[in-house]
């Protein structure tokens, strides 16, 4: 892939006449200029004066009945226009058709001018998953999906390939989940130190120590309102997830409290899993294992991020490789049986033949399951502000090398998501041993069953029998949480009325 010279000292000017179809234009632009900031301009059909560089996109009903569709792209020295004519169509009623056409012609041109040939096309979405599963469920065969996908879409034969894939493991999994079924989230935002490429809402535990066993407290609070709320409405509990930040990083007995609550409040008699993301291997005991171990959890993961010692020091974490292989060995020694472990693909100071190495690391421990995910430049990470510097990384033929790699050694992909300003316009891949996947990652991605979430930062999603989501959402800072707890309560009446309304 040629990469393009991002000049990202000002924003990108955008002119549209005829309509105001920012968002699909402005994920197409992003796929060539990553780093890039946009400035839209309405009712207008040319540039700002002075500008050298820009797009004008403008959408004119003809006297003949037809719609023309004009885009021009000046960028990197060169300017290039096109027109296109189709049949009568609007802005407002034909709202996707008009995106769509924007969308090509504007891609196309960049294409031509940078020489980018973005594997995904013209693809912007989350989910490309969903793109193929109602094509499965009616029957059709992976040539035929796959071809109409790449026709539309221009999507490249590998990354076809693996959709289709991760589509067809899902199916079998989501078949499992129970009609009145929903997944519990749990979170425990707290972490030793935040890493740079980090936009959670986590906070250090040596700043936020002090609010820690309130928040264990109330925490324990919610999740009691919860279950008497599943009971009451007889819904059955499919899945269990603790996520963060960090779960570890509070202790063996407030880990211990919190799984206990989890207990004493549902029925986990119907469990398919329960998953605690343990996370940086600096946080993971025994101790912490153990109590894992003694409340029931079938799942956790192991997340080194990279088994580069240079790299862990660029992104701010304290962690040494040995410790990773300990808290892996601690986690099997203990009887844990389902392990994941999380790899990030274009860390700073990473190459390709470090990630390559580091996946050769991690698959000698052969783990049950191993995510990958490109690096994001997410505006809340520190990192964002070096974003720049960060859009040459080798992610590209890092994803490769990881589909090769873990393909050869037995893994299956099986949970896919994308994320907007994904260095190389890659995604995230979670692979996992047959019978080893995470129920839970795929029901979070596939939107198709109700979860609960509690504590801070934890959004609750309601999904109605015509899937329809409605999503409730907690305070993002512990010191809201523990302060407006009593007002965040009320909010559950929301979910009592959306449930009353599907009976």
């Amino acid at each position: 892939m040629t990469k393009l010279i991002d000049h990202a000292q000002k924003p990108f000017p955008i002119a549209l006449c005829g309509h105001a179809l920012k968002y699909e234009i402005e994920c197409i632009c992003k796929i060539f200029l990553p780093m890039r900031k946009f400035a839209f301009f309405y009712e207008t059909d040319q540039l700002p004066a002075g500008e050298t560089e820009g797009a004008v996109l403008t959408l004119r009903q003809s006297e003949n009945g037809s719609t023309q569709f004009f885009v021009r792209v000046c960028y990197a020295g060169q300017a290039l226009e096109q027109s296109e004519d189709r049949p009568a169509c609007s802005p407002t009623t034909d709202k996707p058709l008009c995106e769509y056409q924007f969308s090509a012609m504007l891609f196309r041109m960049f294409e031509t001018i940078t020489g980018l040939h973005p594997a995904w096309g013209l693809f912007t979405g989350i989910r490309p998953v969903k793109k193929v599963q109602p094509l499965l469920r009616s029957g059709l065969s992976q040539q035929e999906i796959c071809r109409q996908l790449q026709e539309r879409y221009w999507i490249h034969e590998e990354k076809l390939s693996l959709t289709y894939q991760t589509a067809a493991a899902q199916e079998t999994l989501l078949a499992q989940t129970p009609k009145r079924g929903i997944s519990l989230y749990v979170s425990i935002p707290f972490c030793p130190t935040r890493c740079s490429y980090c936009s959670f809402v986590s906070h250090a535990v040596e700043q936020a120590y002090q609010l820690i066993p309130a928040y264990v407290e109330r925490l324990c609070d919610e999740l009691a309102i919860w279950g008497e709320m599943v009971r009451d409405l007889h819904l059955t509990v499919d899945t269990v997830y603790f996520g963060g930040g960090t779960p570890t990083a509070i202790s063996a007995e407030q880990l211990g409290t919190i799984l206990a609550a989890v207990q004493q409040h549902f029925d986990l008699s119907h469990l398919h899993e329960y998953c605690v993301e343990a996370g940086r291997p600096d946080t993971i005991t025994e101790e912490k294992l153990a109590v894992l171990r003694t409340y029931g959890t079938s799942r956790i993961s192991v997340n080194p991020q990279t088994m580069q010692s240079h790299v862990l020091e660029a992104i701010g974490r304290k962690h040494t490789v040995q410790q990773t292989l300990d808290a892996f060995h601690f986690a099997r020694k203990i009887g844990f049986d389902n392990i994941n472990m999380d790899l990030i693909a274009g860390l700073p100071e990473d190459t390709s033949e470090g990630f390559r190495d580091t996946l050769q690391q991690i698959l000698a421990l052969e783990p049950d399951g191993i995510t990958v995910h490109a690096l994001t430049l997410k505006r809340a990470s520190n990192l964002f502000a070096e974003g720049a510097s960060q859009v040459h990384n080798p992610v590209q033929q890092m994803v490769q090398d990881s589909r090769q790699m873990l393909t050869r050694q037995g893994y299956a992909p099986y949970y896919m998501y994308r994320q907007k300003n994904t260095v190389d316009n890659q995604e995230n891949v979670g692979y996992a041993k047959k019978g080893k996947e995470s129920l839970y990652n795929i029901l979070i991605m596939d939107e198709t069953q109700s979860i609960f979430g509690a504590g801070c930062g934890a959004s609750t999603k309601i999904v109605d029998p015509n899937g329809k989501i409605t999503r409730i959402h907690n305070y993002k800072f512990p010191y809201e949480y523990l302060e407006h707890f009593e007002k965040l309560m009320e909010k559950k009446a929301q979910v009592w009325e959306i449930f009353a309304a599907m009976a």
